[in-house]
């Protein structure tokens, strides 16, 4: 994986994404929020949606790829999501959080160069999202 260091603007990108789930946390509805910045400098920030039925659960990088499009903004530059740990969890602390499969795959549709900032081996590290999905789905 080639694994590139944040700068300021990513870490001004971690912490947008705290301070959406620090707003709008609730206890099994909304515990991961998501930052991403568009190619034009704009930051979209949104929660998960979580439903009682977990299939039709939405992940917090969708939404927020959701409100950027709705937003007229359809090139993303680099995403990240946070999780707020339940109050069984223990200390509370937020913790950076890999996007899932189909996130993934969304991500990749709408943006293949965009960066995703990842938590890898103790640090806190951004790639490609390619590289976080080899072998992307295609009808080709």
């Amino acid at each position: 994986m080639n694994i590139n260091e944040i700068n300021e603007k990513d870490k001004e990108l971690i912490i947008e994404a705290k301070k959406i789930i620090e707003k709008l946390y609730e206890t099994d509805k909304h515990h991961v929020g998501s930052a991403l910045r568009t190619k034009t400098g704009k930051i979209i920030t949104a929660v998960n949606v979580e439903a009682y039925v977990r299939r039709i659960s939405i992940c917090a990088e969708a939404v927020a790829i959701g409100k950027a499009i709705s937003d007229g903004e359809k090139e993303f530059e680099t995403i990240v999501s946070v999780r707020q740990p339940s109050a069984e969890e223990g200390n509370g602390e937020m913790k950076l959080v890999t996007p899932c499969g189909m996130c993934r795959e969304l991500i990749s549709d709408y943006c293949p160069d965009a960066y995703v900032i990842v938590p890898f081996e103790n640090n806190i590290v951004k790639c490609r999202i390619s590289e976080l999905l080899p072998l992307k789905y295609s009808r080709e």
